[in-house]
């Protein structure tokens, strides 16, 4: 969705925005009483600008078949997109107080066949960038000109499939695809390269025929430029990852110094501390 604001009007919505996220994930997740806010607070902005601004969208219509598509291969950051599916209007809001319960369709991960708006029902992390490839295939296909956007976690980039799929998108000449490399420096486990190290990224995707592209994931004009550079661009047959640098837990302060918030959970007197500190720190995004 084209956005017609000033460059200032622009960074203040997609600041609130990344905020809503990030509030909103720490009040569903009170209703688990667990989840993952961390994984979800360093992907805020990048979600802000992709679903606030660059992709094409139809919230009425979730399967308009010239929609920009949306992979997400760390699902278990679901939490975070599910309040912004609601704020886009693909269904009541209501229906997110339902979260992580028996029989809901909101759960720890996103399921394509029960939720609108969803285009990916990930869990086992590495197949999300395959899948996308596949879209942007069938796009190609049925003379369809939409952008698949894969958001991937940078420890799921010790998977081999991603590999496989960045070679495949490579090979095709599959420029409609855009990889956004989440680059917290983190995983379950702890730190990424220390679990298995990934270094070096970007010249690995380049050595894969890839264009590469390194932003600060929470400087939202940044994260906003750069998708909307990648999707315009020439149809040169390469495709483009952007690696964006962030912080696991980015807007509350222990959690971005403590990588056991990968899953947790905040009491609510905590939760609303959390709340507060998240909304001080809106105009240091």
């Amino acid at each position: 969705m084209q956005s017609p604001l000033s460059r200032g009007d622009l960074e203040s919505l997609l600041r609130s925005k990344a905020e809503f996220i990030r509030t909103e994930t720490v009040r569903l997740i009170e209703i688990a009483k667990t989840g993952h806010y961390s994984s979800v607070f360093s992907a805020a902005e990048i979600l802000a600008a992709l679903y606030y601004s660059v992709m094409n969208l139809t919230p009425g219509d979730p399967q308009n078949p010239d929609r920009d598509r949306f992979v997400i291969g760390k699902g278990h950051a679901a939490v975070g997109m599910y309040p912004v599916l609601a704020d886009l209007g693909y269904f009541e809001p209501s229906e997110l107080d339902t979260y992580a319960r028996l029989g809901s369709a909101f759960g720890d991960h996103p399921d394509m066949k029960r939720i609108p708006g969803i285009d990916f029902s990930s869990g086992s992390i590495g197949h999300a960038l395959s899948n996308g490839i596949g879209m942007a295939l069938a796009g190609r296909m049925t003379g369809r000109n939409y952008t698949v956007f894969a958001m991937i976690g940078d420890g799921e980039l010790q998977e081999g499939q991603v590999w496989e799929a960045a070679l495949s998108a490579a090979h095709h000449r599959l420029d409609r695809v855009i990889a956004i490399v989440d680059r917290n420096g983190y995983q379950l486990d702890g730190q990424v390269d220390e679990v298995m190290g990934v270094e070096p990224v970007a010249e690995k995707w380049r050595a894969f025929g890839w264009e590469v592209v390194t932003v600060d994931g929470h400087d939202v004009l940044a994260v906003h430029d750069a998708l909307v550079r990648a999707r315009d661009k020439d149809s040169d047959g390469i495709p483009v990852c952007i690696i964006a640098k962030t912080v696991k837990g980015r807007g509350v302060s222990y959690m971005e110094e403590e990588p056991g918030w990968h899953l947790g959970y905040l009491t609510p007197r905590d939760g609303e501390r959390a709340i507060e500190e998240i909304k001080r720190g809106r105009g240091n995004a």
